[in-house]
């Protein structure tokens, strides 16, 4: 049985004419009659009583006809129900985060909002594979990714780069300054993620020491923000970086955050978006960042 047989037979049965029927459906009157023969050898029943000059229900006719609007009552619903969810994905940015972003995503999102103002964000986090292979699955929009050289099937758009700033203790000589020289720290242990956590920030900031001339002292682990940065104002003197949009909003009690002087480590953040052409909740996106980029 199909649809369309569906609606025929109703339009059948509430004309009682095959040719007015058909004008109604706007198709030629042999289709309507092939059409329910088709769902009447179907059912192994006659729908109507034809003559020459009427058309009438037969009792299976009857029988069938609330249900057969049933049945368009329940395609409507369904029909209806998938375009308002098709509604609301198209008005819903699904959109992957990086740590650290801070002051970047802040005004990204003020941008976007004067762009876009009906356009609702839906904020994912989650390791840069996984953010990658949900961009590349389509259960995500975009995705801000910090240290990818490329990707299978995706597009890594590049944004800005971050400065790195040295978070030290706030008593601690260093933090008279206004800029700290990376090498000043040699004799500091370093507290950063395991180089599994986050290979590129690791590399980064290790590269930059031995181009300082010396090899970094390992401390313990970061762990989160609040730990570690605690455990930097109260415990033994040590130090942690941090990217400086996200420096721009960390409160850190005891803590100071200097820039380094010049060169200073950075990090590239792209967007990664599949090579499809873009979808307009993208489109406004894409439009907010690449605004962001001319203020810069």
């Amino acid at each position: 049985m199909e649809l369309r047989q569906v609606r025929y037979f109703i339009a059948v049965a509430e004309e009682l004419h095959f040719g007015r029927a058909a004008e109604r459906l706007h198709i030629v009157q042999p289709t309507v009659s092939q059409q329910i023969r088709r769902l009447e050898r179907e059912f192994g029943l006659d729908l109507f009583d034809r003559t020459t000059r009427t058309v009438t229900l037969t009792a299976a006719g009857r029988a069938f006809l609330p249900r057969a609007r049933a049945i368009l009552r329940a395609e409507r619903s369904a029909t209806e129900a998938m375009a308002a969810l098709s509604a609301e994905q198209e008005s819903t940015l699904r959109l992957g985060t990086s740590v650290g972003l801070g002051t970047r995503l802040d005004a990204l999102l003020t941008e976007l909002g004067e762009r876009a103002p009906h356009l609702m964000v839906e904020l994912i986090s989650a390791p840069t594979a996984a953010r990658l292979q949900r961009v590349r699955d389509g259960e995500l929009d975009a995705a801000f990714v910090r240290g990818a050289e490329d990707s299978p099937e995706l597009e890594l758009i590049p944004l800005w780069r971050d400065a790195l700033v040295v978070a030290l203790p706030a008593h601690h000589p260093l933090a008279a300054r206004q800029q700290v020289a990376l090498a000043d720290l040699a004799d500091l242990p370093l507290r950063i993620a395991p180089r599994e956590a986050n290979p590129h920030l690791v590399d980064t900031v290790v590269g930059a020491c031995r181009a300082a001339g010396f090899e970094p002292v390992m401390g313990p682990a970061f762990t989160t923000d609040q730990d570690t940065l605690a455990a930097i104002a109260s415990g033994r003197p040590s130090w942690t970086l941090y990217y400086a949009p996200q420096a721009a909003i960390q409160p850190a009690p005891r803590v100071v955050f200097r820039p380094f002087t010049d060169p200073a480590p950075a990090v590239q953040t792209c967007l990664a978006v599949r090579q499809d052409p873009p979808s307009r909740r993208l489109a406004a996106l894409l439009g907010a960042c690449h605004r962001l980029l001319d203020a810069a």
